[in-house]
């Protein structure tokens, strides 16, 4: 009976850490491929170092400017008389000021396409690859040093034509957040920044809450931000990496929550036009299609007459949502031309069907197709089209009471919105009740071939609303839509999808009449409430597997659907299966709440070692560290009181009293307040800490023994320690010597040799217990003195007084009791060594920075 539950607990424990080892999985490893394009320099780069004021130098040491070139570029600037517009980058944590060099040649490229009319300057930092976002110590410095480079870097275009006034700066993971931390330096003139663009920053929180430092930086920084909202006028763009990005999770970049939507912009990467891609962390400053979308966004937002960076913040929001929200696959026009001519030789043909498809190829002449509106405005609500050319020049347009043909039109083509493999346009004709035809221009092709589509529909018969599976369905179960019609396009809302602890798989099969030739298919994943819409591009006739998952959850005060759009060929049908996908789940969980398992797993060590120190003095023994975790670490006794906890915090002076402990924030309120937490979201946490703590303390046990035996073939001990003395000369002197050492060089070392120290001495017991048991002889217990023999002895000691006192004949115990005692004590070690290696774990990052730094 003692086996089999013994054998029901193993597997209990061994279910939770294979649930954690594939949310771990998933996490880093189930992502989509790298679909970014490396960017290369034309020219080999240089990086000019620019003389800092010694005043500057002597308080930074470390710290560097660089200014980025490429040959005879970097030759020309080589005594900085410079005219451009200054970009400054900021890298991250441990980042290079080299990883400025993809951003600085492309717009490099850009300037000399256009005869260096415009061009940029690009500067770079040096933070000497700090390990920021492990300790937070050096962020404040950082900040200090960035606004004395920008005065510098303003100083070097004094003197020149249309000299600026201001810097754009571009941060990469912790720079970004140094970048908007100038803000809160006392004395800051803001208009020294004119833009910023951070790329997979997390703003909201740490990734990690390692120390004080980082996370005082965080709550100085954020709480400006909010107060200050209305009065922060810096426009600016966070730019997150997607799922590939397992180091930042695309969450934390989202200023939504902190500044007025005005005036930030947050997107993921993979809802980019011409992006369409996940990056990773280092990727994201490298990523060619990211980087092209960033230097053209740039480029737009030049002021023709300043020659800098425009001061509208309606033309930077205009700007930053054409490159990075909605291209119509036109050029930038900050006052668009709505009206276009529609004459010229150009011949006109009348197409009265509700389905049509031109297939383009060695035209001749261009071509205008009508498409009139009256006979469709009673049985259709939208018309729709699609195009294969990718060209940026205008394709659709509208007339107004016209008969058959328009000399002037109104140009429909910003309304264009560009896919990966085709620019589509949709027209509500309510909205536009004026219009007489929609006219679709086919130019001379010159040898080029593309399709384009049209049709009318009615939006409600190709609405296919779609009810996503249980959360705890596990994938057994799925629903099931099938797309009978012959449509071009098709949106699929998926109800009740809007938290991040959900996730699925969706399954499109396509059939289609004819299979000679593949057709071109894209589906779209769009979220309403955030910019991280998915694109995905398959041919027909073919089977897709698309995963979905958030990275922001649904507001509460929001109340649309996620939908998934489907931009099909009409020659097809189309089957699309939905079904929970439990390993993403689990990856959700840990992405989301890994950084909370420590404190589970704590917990858990903690509720073991309390039973066992109650076992040790209610019956004189203390039970094995697993078999007391297994009885002892219940979430019932935790749960509770944090639910006390977080409900007492709502009142401001209980908040006071937590205050003035210096205590941290709940991390159940954090939770609430980026709407992640979810029902049972702290009973999963539980379980999946226990099984850690139940699976590490197997292997700490295990390499405990393993090194005692190393320890025996090296040196047999004699007997167990049996000094009662709780300090001795020799701790006190090691106690004293690891206080110098945390003092004067890291506490994180202290810690770790404290905690060798520790490993040492446990190792040295068992190896002590384990000679005790292959001993058959029995020992003396020399922590107690018999006092009968003490007495019976005393005569003797009176008649040889002036002989020396001889000591007492100890007691002899039975060496099984002598046994049970050491293997108690070793118990109890095991449980405080899995304690303090979290302690040393969690101090382990503050080390590090400390050793690289060490110079």
């Amino acid at each position: 009976m003692v086996s089999l539950a013994k054998a029901y607990t193993v597997t209990f424990y061994g279910v939770l850490a294979l649930m954690v080892a594939m949310g771990i999985w998933d996490v880093f490893f189930g992502y989509e491929e790298n679909r970014c394009s490396m960017s290369y320099m034309f020219e080999y780069p240089e990086y000019q170092k620019i003389n800092l004021p010694h005043k500057l130098t002597k308080q930074y040491p470390a710290y560097e400017l660089y200014l980025y070139g490429e040959r005879s570029y970097a030759q020309e600037n080589k005594h900085l008389l410079l005219s451009g517009i200054p970009v400054l980058f900021l890298p991250g944590n441990a980042g290079s000021y080299k990883q400025v060099r993809s951003l600085g040649s492309i717009a490099l490229r850009k300037a000399e396409d256009i005869d260096f009319k415009y061009h940029f300057d690009f500067f770079s930092i040096n933070f000497n690859e700090e390990l920021v976002a492990l300790y937070g110590g050096s962020l404040k410095k950082q900040t200090k040093f960035v606004h004395e480079c920008i005065k510098i870097i303003l100083k070097l275009y004094e003197g020149q034509d249309f000299a600026p006034k201001s810097v754009a700066i571009v941060g990469h993971s912790m720079g970004g957040l140094v970048a908007r931390a100038l803000l809160t330096i006392k004395n800051f003139k803001p208009e020294l920044v004119n833009l910023l663009v951070t790329q997979a920053t997390p703003h909201t929180a740490p990734v990690l809450s390692l120390d004080s430092y980082l996370n005082d930086f965080y709550k100085t920084v954020n709480n400006y931000w909010l107060l200050n909202a209305q009065n922060i006028q810096l426009i600016t763009l966070s730019i997150a990496g997607g799922f590939r990005d397992y180091q930042v999770r695309s969450g934390l970049s989202f200023l939504t929550t902190l500044s007025h939507q005005t005036k930030t912009l947050s997107v993921v990467s993979t809802a980019v036009p011409r992006t369409w891609a996940s990056t990773d962390h280092l990727s994201i400053v490298w990523c060619k299609q990211l980087q092209l979308s960033t230097i053209r966004a740039f480029f737009d937002l030049i002021d023709d007459d300043t020659k800098q960076i425009t001061m509208k913040p309606k033309k930077k929001m205009s700007v930053l949502n054409h490159h990075f929200v909605k291209n119509p696959a036109k050029l930038f026009e900050e006052t668009p031309n709505i009206v276009a001519d529609l004459t010229g030789t150009s011949k006109w043909v009348p197409v009265k069907v509700t389905k049509w498809t031109f297939m383009a190829f060695n035209e001749s002449y261009a071509m205008y197709f009508a498409f009139p509106l009256s006979n469709h405005r009673k049985t259709y609500s939208h018309v729709f089209c699609q195009n294969s050319m990718l060209d940026r020049h205008s394709w659709i347009y509208g007339c107004i009471n016209s008969v058959s043909m328009c000399t002037q039109g109104v140009d429909l083509s910003w309304k264009t919105e560009l896919l990966p493999t085709m620019k589509t346009f949709m027209l509500k004709l309510q909205d536009f009740p004026k219009l007489s035809h929609v006219v679709v221009y086919v130019p001379s092709t010159n040898g080029n071939e593309f399709v384009v589509d049209c049709e009318f529909f009615q939006l409600e018969l190709r609405t296919v609303h779609l009810p996503v599976t249980h959360l705890f369905s596990f994938g057994l179960t799925s629903r099931q839509i099938k797309l009978n019609s012959n449509g071009l396009f098709y949106t699929v809302p998926l109800l009740n999808f809007g938290q991040i602890y959900q996730a699925f798989k969706i399954d499109i099969k396509s059939k289609c009449a004819s299979t000679k030739v593949e057709k071109n298919n894209v589906f779209r994943l769009h979220i309403p409430w955030a910019h991280e819409d998915l694109m995905i591009t398959s041919k027909a006739p073919t089977s897709t597997e698309v995963s979905l998952k958030l990275h922001v959850a649904q507001p509460e005060n929001d109340s649309h659907a996620a939908v998934f759009h489907m931009f099909t060929s009409s020659e097809c049908r189309y089957e699309i299966t939905i079904r929970t996908s439990f390993l993403q789940i689990l990856g959700q969980v840990i992405r989301f709440h890994g950084g909370a398992l420590p404190a589970y797993i704590l917990s858990s060590i903690l509720l073991t070692y309390g039973g066992q120190l109650q076992s040790l003095t209610s019956v004189g023994h203390c039970l094995d560290y697993t078999i007391m975790l297994d009885k002892e670490a219940k979430p019932y006794k935790v749960d509770p009181f944090v639910i006390i906890m977080k409900f007492m915090l709502g009142y401001n002076w209980f908040k006071q009293i937590w205050d003035s402990f210096f205590l941290p924030e709940l991390d159940a309120i954090f939770l609430n307040t980026q709407s992640m937490c979810f029902p049972l979201v702290s009973l999963v946490l539980f379980l999946f800490g226990t099984s850690i703590a139940y699976w590490g303390g197997i292997l700490s046990s295990l390499s405990v023994r393993l090194l005692s035996s190393l320890w025996l073939t090296l040196k047999r001990p004699s007997e167990i320690p049996n000094d009662p003395r709780l300090i001795t000369t020799r701790l006190s002197f090691l106690i004293m010597l690891l206080l110098i050492i945390g003092w004067t060089t890291c506490g994180a070392l202290a810690i770790l040799l404290i905690y060798l120290y520790y490993v040492f001495k446990i190792i040295k017991l068992y190896s002590n217990i384990t000679t005790l048991k292959n001993n058959s002889d029995v020992i003396p217990n020399v922590s107690e003195r018999n006092e009968n023999n003490t007495n019976s002895s005393v005569g003797k000691k009176e008649n040889n007084r002036s002989q020396k006192r001889l000591p007492p004949k100890p007691e002899i115990l039975p060496l099984s009791l002598a046994i049970d005692n050491a293997e108690d004590n070793f118990k109890m070690h095991i449980t405080i060594i899995n304690l303090v290696i979290w302690v040393v774990l969690l101090s382990i990052p503050s080390l590090i920075y400390w050793l690289k730094n060490l110079r």
